[in-house]
């Protein structure tokens, strides 16, 4: 890219700063008990507060409340709000087919940030508010060359009221590969051999790493047990939440399971990875609940309840990972 083609692309970038990428959205339901059972139930929360009157009126809230982390929950738009930006139907898609147009084809999430003001009461509407914050300098990252985009979303109730707010952050950028090819083709002589990317691994730390290593070393999926008063824990942690012992040992899981609960991962899509993601909580046979993936089977073919098995995949680098699988 020429330098005043450069310089003409970064002040249109430049000029999305400070937009909103469209009105503010407010959620179709105001806050409710059944959305926030359902949440609850899917996230293992038990919580009075949440769940029960006459528990929530004991607490200091005097009343059930919502949990703090549904705060996007309530305004989330359909799939088809967000798909692609051939058509842009925002300011947000516009800004990124500028870029993906000039090359930065590639998208990977980074991180976000989220603030909560206070707990939601039954009855309250939601509504957001997500501004294009800043656009970084181009950077030179191991995924290749781009932007670092940043969203703020701030919520309010029907009042006006601050409800919290929470920032995302997003890399746009032109593949390694990409980029050396180009080099090559303009005569930038011998391009680099880009690595193909592989999945995101996971932290291995002195609570965890022990699980990882037997995943990989016996193909089988272990599960934490305390060796004080036997009971089960997953994912692994230092100490047993019903006796407090630090002293434990591991059983051997069947592998077998149940469909608790499931989303379908269509975008962002991160290098490395296969989309789209059936990403499930599965009940297992030994009565834990654990996060995967499941695998071997179509979207629409998925429902909740459906019969699993354990299945362990090998990743290109001999990475394993149990996901699951239909049960045969």
């Amino acid at each position: 890219m020429s330098d005043k083609k450069k310089e003409a692309l970064e002040a249109e970038i430049r000029s999305y700063v400070g937009k909103p990428i469209g009105p503010p959205v407010t959620g179709r339901d105001p806050v409710n008990e059944p959305m926030i059972r359902q949440w609850c139930d899917a996230m293992g929360e038990t919580h009075p507060a949440y769940l029960d009157a006459g528990g929530a009126g004991q607490t200091v809230h005097g009343e059930i409340v919502a949990p703090p982390t549904m705060l996007q929950a309530w305004v989330m738009e359909g799939w088809e709000m967000h798909e692609g930006y051939d058509e842009p139907k925002n300011e947000q898609h516009r800004l990124h087919k500028l870029l993906n147009d000039n090359g930065y084809t590639g998208v990977l999430g980074t991180n976000t940030e989220e603030n909560y003001t206070r707990y939601l009461k039954l009855g309250e509407t939601v509504t957001a508010l997500t501004v294009i914050d800043s656009i970084s300098e181009e950077k030179a990252t191991g995924a290749g060359i781009g932007y670092f985009i940043t969203t703020k979303t701030t919520f309010t109730n029907q009042d006006g009221e601050d409800l919290g707010d929470m920032s995302f952050r997003v890399l746009r950028f032109k593949p390694a590969d990409g980029g050396a090819s180009q080099a090559a083709s303009d005569g930038g002589g011998e391009a680099a051999v880009a690595q193909k990317p592989t999945r995101i691994k996971p932290p291995m730390g002195h609570d965890n790493g022990w699980w990882w290593e037997r995943v990989a070393e016996g193909d089988c999926l272990p599960i934490q047990r305390c060796a004080s008063c036997g009971k089960l824990r997953h994912p692994p942690r230092p100490m047993c939440d019903a006796c407090g012992s630090q002293e434990w040992d591991s059983i051997e899981a069947s592998g077998k399971a149940t469909l608790h609960t499931f989303t379908v991962i269509h975008y962002p899509q991160f290098p490395g990875y296969e989309y789209p993601i059936i990403s499930a909580i599965v009940d297992l046979e030994e009565g834990e609940r654990m996060a995967s993936t499941i695998v071997e089977c179509k979207p629409e073919d998925v429902s909740i309840g459906m019969a699993l098995e354990m299945v362990i995949q090998e990743d290109e680098d001999g990475f394993k990972i149990p996901f699951f699988k239909p049960a045969s």
